[in-house]
């Protein structure tokens, strides 16, 4: 079964940065678009960002200019870079594939409490 380990998950006053980390043991991780979900008590979960085979990048509004999401191929790890952290991007935040190919399933997430 495809397991997914998302780490780097904290609490961070609003205008903080964080590096969330996932990593996974898929045997053709590189054929696969990822994306870095994120779920908020009470709401949908909500893809953020994702990233194609070949490296093309998409950002939900919310986050373009503040958050960079990034894949190792070789490491077979998905990284998400966030700074100017908000506390709206609350929330627990989850990586699987593409947004556009049905998701293994879940894994444990990290989670991300913006706050001061």
């Amino acid at each position: 079964q495809v397991q997914f380990v998302e780490s780097g998950g904290g609490l961070v006053q609003p205008g903080g940065s964080l590096t969330l980390s996932c990593t996974t043991a898929m045997d053709i991780f590189s054929l696969y678009d990822m994306g870095w979900y994120r779920q908020a008590p009470g709401k949908e979960r909500e893809v953020v960002a994702s990233i194609t085979t070949d490296g093309i990048t998409k950002y939900t509004d919310v986050v373009k200019g503040r958050f960079t999401i990034s894949r190792d191929n070789g490491k077979k790890t998905v990284t998400l870079s966030m700074r100017n952290l908000e506390p709206s991007d609350t929330a627990g935040y989850y990586c699987n594939g593409g947004p556009r190919v049905i998701p293994w399933p879940w894994g444990q997430g990290t989670q991300v409490i913006v706050s001061s």
